[in-house]
């Protein structure tokens, strides 16, 4: 078969595949993870039938990991580590310390070198950044202080795996694996020390230029980008940044691919773009996110679930009781709830994408025997596979104590009520405005003259510069996007405007919003008779359509012409917009919204 094809069987079915087995994976309520992993099972060498090509695949899967550590980057936010750092951070390290040492434990009793022991035990010690937020969301943790300290002790260990991507091709040689050194241009790998120290300096010049000079030429090029108005250029450019930069940093300073693409993100998520630039490169992260766990599934030898179970049991047992455990003490060492505790533990009581990243690593230094990698996806599948069940078994178990007096006692004694210091202030009570041009720019004036507050979300990056120089705040980026509405505080607003024409996007907008705050109130703007009536067959607190109003607005003036008095015309007016609309809407909670904005529903129920 020629190489393309190859290419595009394994892309192809590599992705079909997936679908098939993440769609399978959602009915079951498992994360759909667990299906692309089986999907590469299906599609390797251990398994009959079609076999991919793992060579393609792993070329592929690298650019997942640095889409991966990119988006891991974009979303990293010293703010929210900070917030929680007083538990997250040293909770996080002696985690990290206590499952590797359980993992280098068992990798000395299976007779592995020391090498192979660090690499198994750290891949057992960091949870799935996607497994977590998602069991967080699910369960409505994520904005609580339970959620907040279980997201910066995932930060804290993602920092530590970075590290450890860094460390490892450095310090291959002595512990019995392949030095890497040669391979980035490292003298002296005969001396771990001088290895050590090169190896810090080209990361250090390389964190440097990012840090001094990245934080300036990354967001410009964005924003370039952005003032072109071309959505196709503006992703481009994102994608170029994350791969350039990933690419360059291996060339220029022998560091990873993923550590390049990792400060990248980083950089970039400073900027007031990191949100749209996060939305558009989204799409395709997730697309060869997917190819990366397909490729880490072919390399599973299912065999190992039969040929070594114990040894399977306790790789899972590290992971599902050993982290459980020392999650639990620390927590309670730190004095808070054991509420908190239980949460925190099953939250990390799985692991997932820097597992693998560190397996890979491992065999191509010659650092993890096969049969090690094949343990830790069956830690992962296994792991990932029980989370929901780990999650419902600690709430059950937290009950049960809170219902004995003397047990909850014994527990809470000594314990302290959870100090996570607060966010900045975010913004409440305001209307989000999505677009500013004629329609939107009346609505903002109005708001603006009545010192209401509102925030803008708007495409056009000229427009955004425009309203911030003129202290208006502003979001730049599509409202439909992920991520670009959670910018506006989307969940602590009173009002949703949608003075874009678009109808299909409206509705849209309104379904992010209503799941973001179901009590938001809505005004709308369409071009539709038919849209009109679906949007208020949706409760949508008002829907003006543009024709209809400038033919009232012209029959008010032609009725004063004509001689009727203003008290007349305007009647007339208001009674036939009542009459007009579909069917009466209900009338939403008094406290919502403002009244004096929508007394078509107060004429609508006394006709």
């Amino acid at each position: 078969m020629p190489h393309a094809s190859e290419l595009i069987a394994i892309i192809a079915l590599g992705l079909v595949f997936a679908f098939v087995g993440g769609m399978l994976a959602q009915r079951l309520k498992l994360p759909p993870l667990v299906g692309y992993l089986l999907a590469g099972v299906a599609v390797g060498p251990h398994t009959p039938g079609f076999v991919g090509n793992a060579e393609l695949a792993g070329q592929l899967a690298e650019i997942g990991v640095i889409l991966l550590m990119f988006g891991v980057g974009l979303h990293f936010s010293i703010g929210d580590l900070m917030s929680v750092r007083a538990i997250a951070l040293p909770g996080a390290v002696v985690q990290i310390a206590v499952a590797t040492l359980m993992g280098l434990a068992l990798s000395v009793a299976w007779g592995w070198g020391l090498g192979a022991g660090l690499v198994f035990g750290l891949a057992l010690s960091v949870a799935s950044t996607v497994v977590l937020l998602r069991a967080l969301e699910e369960r409505s943790l994520l904005d609580s202080d339970k959620g907040r300290i279980a997201v910066g002790w995932l930060i804290v260990e993602d920092l530590a795996m970075v590290l450890a991507l860094v460390l490892l091709p450095a310090l291959a040689g002595p512990l019995g694996g392949e030095s890497a050194g040669a391979a980035h241009g490292i003298a002296g790998d005969g001396n771990i020390w001088l290895t050590l120290g090169l190896t810090f300096a080209k990361v250090a010049a390389f964190a440097a230029l990012m840090l001094a000079g990245g934080r300036r030429v990354v967001p410009w090029i964005l924003d370039q980008a952005a003032r072109t108005g071309s959505r196709e250029l503006f992703t481009l450019a994102v994608l170029a940044l994350a791969l350039g930069i990933a690419y360059g940093s291996a060339e220029l300073f022998g560091v990873s691919f993923a550590l390049g693409a990792f400060f990248a993100g980083m950089v970039l998520a400073e900027s007031d773009l990191s949100h749209q630039a996060a939305a558009d490169s989204l799409p395709l992260q997730d697309a060869f996110a997917v190819l990366f766990f397909v490729s880490v599934g072919m390399l599973f030898d299912p065999t190992i679930l039969l040929r070594e179970p114990l040894a399977v049991l306790a790789t899972l047992a590290v992971i599902l009781v050993g982290k459980s455990l020392a999650a639990v003490a620390i927590v309670l060492a730190f004095r808070h709830p054991l509420s908190t505790a239980l949460t925190i533990a099953a939250s990390l009581a799985q692991i997932g994408e820097f597992s693998f990243i560190l397996a890979s690593l491992g065999i191509g230094l010659k650092l993890l025997p096969p049969e090690g990698r094949d343990l830790i996806l069956a830690g992962s599948l296994l792991s990932i596979t029980l989370n929901p069940l780990i999650f419902a078994s600690l709430s059950r178990l937290n009950g049960i104590i809170e219902g004995r007096p003397a047990l909850a006692a014994r527990f809470a004694r000594g314990t302290s009520p959870i100090a996570v210091v607060a966010h900045a202030k975010r913004r409440e009570g305001h209307a989000v405005v999505i677009g500013y041009g004629r329609v939107g720019g009346a609505i903002g004036k109005a708001l603006a003259t009545w010192e209401l507050p509102f925030v803008v979300v708007e495409r056009d990056r000229r427009r955004v510069e425009e309203l911030r120089a003129a202290g208006i705040a502003a979001v730049f980026g599509d409202a439909g996007a992920p991520g670009i509405l959670d910018a506006a505080d989307i969940g602590r607003a009173r009002l949703l405007v949608v003075a874009s024409p678009d109808a299909h996007q409206a509705r849209r907008l309104i379904e992010i919003a209503r799941e973001a705050n179901p009590r938001i109130d809505t005004v709308v703007r369409t071009h539709s008779d038919t849209e009109r009536r679906n949007l208020e067959e949706e409760k949508v607190g008002l829907v003006l359509m543009a024709e209809r109003e400038v033919g009232f607005g012209m029959a008010l003036y032609a009725l004063r012409s004509l001689g009727l008095s203003e008290g007349e015309a305007r009647l007339f007016i208001d009674t036939s917009r009542a009459e007009s609309r579909a069917e009466p809407v209900a009338e939403a909670e008094p406290e919502l919204g403002a009244p004096e904005l929508r007394p078509h529903r107060e004429a609508s129920a006394e006709s």
